[in-house]
């Protein structure tokens, strides 16, 4: 088949380029010709928090990616939406993640789509995690653009209902991120970043934004159960907002010794290191659909402590490969003084393990065939 994927993809870093790289090798490794047509121009800058949105790795090997879209401008989604339509795809891919984008990739799907093309949408969220006005229109403007969907969680499913009920949307978690390289020993790890091999490591990774919870987390091990023991926090990611509340939290409860903050993008050559280095990985979301990061650390091989918010709990079973707790300091602190105390590691590692073999990337492309066999009536 052919297939065109619109989407973040290098040159842009995060979770969704890279799961558009990703993906985008997948469909050619089973036989599709597959490319990607992503941004120009993704963000304007003041509406970026970051330092850039840019990756200054090399292009991923064995996948077409064209720099098209600029979110931004009319003329250049009508230009785009006519280019594809002449391309006569079979699928044209479209990724939501938040409302700002729904002009743009609404309005190339409604030119690109025709009998031949159909439009296939993976929904990271509908409703998205900080809200502005005018959200629900710009999400109504491209759900109404689209043949079927993709949830990676069934809350965003439940979401999707409340714009759309009339289009065949298919449920698939998201697959493992095996594009970090291989683990490491915990050894060779922790030399690698200058740390100490002594203490135990709990890892908060990716971009830090109010919603995913580092507050409390860092609360959390004021508890008296973990303060007395050799733990320490790694905080791996830039800083979407002013790290300066977080620096004073810790201050308060007198954690300065516990915590160590690496404010800037992890490129993913350093990925490996942090996550063989942990011993747990910690996700204290307040709000959530899903998470890369629980798919990097199930390809690391490292139990998790989630939050029981949106899809989280689907895809870490509690208390066998993690915990899933309530989005509160001593929910958190019962849990992790659990794992230390008892000695969980291992036994949760066997069962990450066994968890990872359901995250392939072959189940997603397959359900993105079942899901377009529903759309045109071609399946068994």
């Amino acid at each position: 088949m052919k297939i065109i994927i619109a989407a973040p993809a290098w040159p842009y870093r995060g979770g969704i380029a890279e799961f558009s790289n990703r993906i985008g090798r997948e469909f050619k490794d089973e036989g599709h010709d597959a490319e990607i047509f992503t941004f120009t121009l993704q963000y304007p800058g003041f509406l970026f928090p970051g330092k850039t949105q840019y990756n200054d790795a090399p292009p991923p090997q064995g996948v077409k990616i064209t720099r098209v879209i600029n979110s931004v401008n009319p003329l250049n989604w009508l230009a785009t939406g006519r280019k594809i339509r002449k391309l006569a795809p079979d699928i044209l891919l479209l990724r939501f993640w938040l409302p700002f984008m729904g002009p743009a990739l609404g309005t190339i799907a409604r030119i690109a789509r025709s009998k031949k093309t159909k439009v296939i949408c993976i929904f990271d969220n509908v409703v998205p995690h900080e809200k502005r006005p005018g959200d629900a229109i710009l999400t109504k403007y491209l759900v109404k653009s689209i043949d079927g969907a993709i949830v990676m969680a069934g809350s965003v499913g439940r979401d999707l209902q409340v714009f759309r009920k009339d289009i065949p949307v298919e449920y698939n978690p998201h697959p493992i991120y095996d594009n970090y390289g291989i683990p490491v020993s915990r050894n060779e790890a922790l030399s690698s970043l200058n740390l100490s091999h002594e203490p135990d490591y709990l890892l908060f990774f990716g971009f830090v934004r109010a919603y995913k919870g580092l507050d409390i987390l860092i609360e959390a091990l004021s508890d008296e159960r973990l303060r007395g023991r050799n733990i320490k926090l790694l905080v791996a990611g830039e800083f979407y907002e002013d790290i300066a509340r977080y620096r004073e939290l810790v201050r308060k409860h007198n954690l300065e010794e516990k915590i160590i903050f690496y404010d800037r993008f992890i490129k993913d050559d350093e990925v490996a290191a942090y996550f063989s280095a942990a011993d747990i990985v910690v996700q204290p979301y307040k709000s959530a659909t899903q998470s890369g990061v629980t798919q990097i650390a199930y390809h690391f091989e490292k139990p998790m402590l989630v939050t029981d918010v949106g899809g989280l709990k689907e895809i870490v079973p509690d208390k066998k490969c993690g915990y899933v707790v309530n989005p509160d300091p001593k929910s958190i602190a019962d849990a992790l003084a659990d794992y230390f105390t008892n000695n969980r590691k291992d036994g949760f590692t066997q069962c990450v393990r066994e968890e990872k073999k359901r995250f392939g990337w072959d189940r997603m492309v397959g359900t993105m065939m079942e899901l377009y066999e529903r759309i045109t009536g071609t399946g068994t």
